[in-house]
């Protein structure tokens, strides 16, 4: 054993060591909050920290024992306890859907008519949506009320009943939206308008924009990070059960309110239906939607509104004062940065974000797919991202428990070290399903990029991805008659175009050509014009990555190596290392590294 292998090997023996102080803490932390997954302030590193309340540490409690993982400072491990807890329940998830109940209603009266009249909206328009009326309890009230219905219907299926008070702004609903507002009655093939309230669909059409829908529940997040409740995704769904209709507008106005929440949520549709064809209203003075307009500026600053939409800025050329918002923005809250890995020491070199594209590379066997699929286990755990996984070279079974491997930190298979139960495998099924869908050709024949692409759009459409990996490319279908290197740069260019109209980041895995041994005998690790086919690898990526592992047999370590940085707030060139282990597949910081992170963290002088 080398003076190297044993410092690693010895200080491992410490590392577990100076633990014990740390999971005795968890261990009663295990009975005070019970089975489950919760998030707490790391025992060791917190302390040290500015944010001494932070929430670093993600910790499971599941059974006879408790896994805990540091995001900070790397510590993690498994806390047996000695006394039973409360044996744990895994409960599937059950999507149930409100039907609409029947409600007697009739044609609008009078005093709804006024009210209709009071927005800028004819009793014609209102017939036009099939608007009814009915006393109906509000919650807000506390009583009975006349009330304005409007009805979600798509391919004459009767979803739901918005239900608005004549009186006041109280609110009540019949039923599950889970479709837009009037999509019954738009013309296939035109421009379609998107707003967030009936009202505001109502104002359009009153204009003579028939073509307009609302979203049935408003705006459901908040903007500040550009980055919406994960747990919002599913009120999503009527963009998905208007695809058709979606698919076959010539091109997509968003007309949601002026404020941050509408804001919000025009960027996640446009993110959703592909920015190539959004355009994006902008309101005058005083004016935070469409109804506003309307009251104050009649049909013609409708009109003029719905002129002036500007296509989303995504790629191509445009007048500078369509940036303007956007350089606002950045000189007020700065450029920002990239999501992090999970990794304090990769974190430095390497921050993942939306909308670009991640070349990479390695060896065979080196890590490479592994580390990716790591990755996207932190950031479903950590963000909340969903992921898009188009695998060539596992099939989907295998990549599931290789995902549940790294999700629970436990062996799928037996061997050495104890497997995770059937239990546990449950609930690992449970996150991936939550987090993760696969392209999978099926029958064996091998994919298009044209295949691929149309695949992942639905991806984000149905499910919200936020990211997808492509692993290996040498399995996609090449067109015939073109050369590889123009082949290379048409696929790579077509990819990250498709990433940055979606906001998705990806990853594309492609291997090196084969390397000759240096003079000590060892394979150098590759970089981007190391890898087969063309020099594009290295110029089409935002991000170019290696993971190389020097001395697999003796040593766990990998290196982590950003030979490409295009934007330098997201990351720089550089290497780092993590220790890869084999039984679960997961990768951590390296021992020492960590050991020594936390003696200067519990400011201990400890020689390693």
């Amino acid at each position: 054993m080398t003076d190297r292998h044993f410092e690693i090997y010895a200080s491992r023996i410490r590392a577990r060591n100076r633990n014990v102080q740390v999971e005795t803490e968890l261990r009663g932390e295990a009975f005070r909050l019970g089975q489950g997954q919760h998030k707490i302030s790391c025992p060791s590193c917190s302390h040290s920290r500015k944010k001494k309340n932070e929430k670093t540490l993600s910790f499971r409690i599941e059974n006879d024992k408790a896994l805990y993982h540091c995001w900070h400072c790397g510590m993690n491990g498994i806390v047996p306890m000695r006394d039973e807890l409360p044996k744990i329940k895994i409960q599937r998830k059950v999507e149930v859907v409100s039907v609409a109940k029947k409600i007697e209603t009739s044609p609008l009266g009078e005093n709804a008519i006024s009210f209709l009249r009071q927005r800028g909206i004819s009793e014609q328009t209102a017939k036009i949506v099939n608007l009814k009326y009915a006393k109906n309890y509000i919650h807000s009230a506390q009583a009975e009320v006349d009330c304005i219905f409007f009805p979600y219907t798509n391919k004459g299926e009767n979803y739901a009943q918005k239900i608005r008070s004549i009186e006041g702004k109280g609110f009540s609903c019949n039923g599950a939206p889970q479709t837009f507002f009037n999509i019954d009655n738009i013309e296939k093939g035109k421009d379609l308008i998107i707003c967030e309230g009936e009202l505001d669909a109502l104002a359009l059409i009153e204009a003579g924009h028939s073509n307009s829908v609302s979203v049935p529940n408003g705006a459901v997040m908040k903007v500040a990070e550009s980055q919406f409740d994960p747990k919002e995704d599913n009120k999503f769904k009527f963009l998905w059960n208007a695809k058709e209709q979606i698919d076959e507008a010539e091109k997509i106005i968003i007309a949601t309110d002026a404020d941050d929440a509408g804001q919000a949520m025009a960027e996640e549709i446009a993110r959703r239906i592909g920015k190539d064809r959004v355009y994006k209203i902008h309101y005058p003075d005083g004016c935070k939607d469409a109804n506003d307009v309307l009251l104050r500026h009649g049909k013609d600053g409708i009109d003029t509104l719905i002129t002036g939409a500007t296509p989303w800025p995504v790629a191509g050329l445009f007048d500078a004062k369509h940036f303007f918002e956007d350089v606002d923005e950045i000189y007020e809250k700065g450029v920002g940065s990239g999501v992090s890995t999970g990794y304090k020491n990769v974190d430095e070199l390497y921050s993942i974000v939306e909308g670009q594209l991640t070349v990479v590379t390695g060896h065979p066997s080196s890590g490479k797919s592994e580390f990716i699929d790591q990755l996207m286990i932190n950031l479903a755990e950590r963000e909340g991202w969903k992921f898009a996984i188009c695998s060539f070279e596992n099939e989907p079974k295998i990549h599931i428990a290789k995902l549940i491997s790294k999700f629970l930190r436990l062996p799928f298979f037996d061997g050495k070290t104890p497997r995770m139960t059937k239990e546990e495998m449950d609930g690992g099924k449970q996150f991936v399903q939550s987090n993760f869908s696969f392209l999978y050709q099926a029958d064996g024949t091998l994919s298009s990029v044209d295949s691929i692409i149309e695949r992942l759009k639905i991806a984000v459409l149905r499910h919200g991805i936020r990211g997808a990996i492509i692993d290996p490319y040498n399995y996609i279908q090449k067109d015939k008659d073109v050369a590889e290197t123009e082949w290379v740069s048409d696929v790579l260019t077509r990819l990250r175009v498709f990433a940055q109209a979606h906001g998705i980041h990806l990853w594309f895995v492609a291997h090196p050509t084969k390397m000759m041994r240096d003079s000590n005998g060892d394979i150098p690790a590759p970089k981007g014009y190391d890898i087969s086919g063309s020099a594009a690898w290295f110029a089409k990526a935002d991000v170019g990555l290696t993971v190389h592992r020097p001395d697999p047999v003796y040593s766990d370590l990998s290196k982590i190596i950003v030979w490409k940085c295009r934007f330098s707030w997201a990351g720089k060139q550089g290497d780092t290392e993590l220790s890869f282990d084999s039984p679960t597949s997961t990768y951590h910081l390296p021992y020492a590294n960590s050991v020594a992170s936390m003696a200067h963290d519990l400011d201990l002088d400890i020689d390693i």
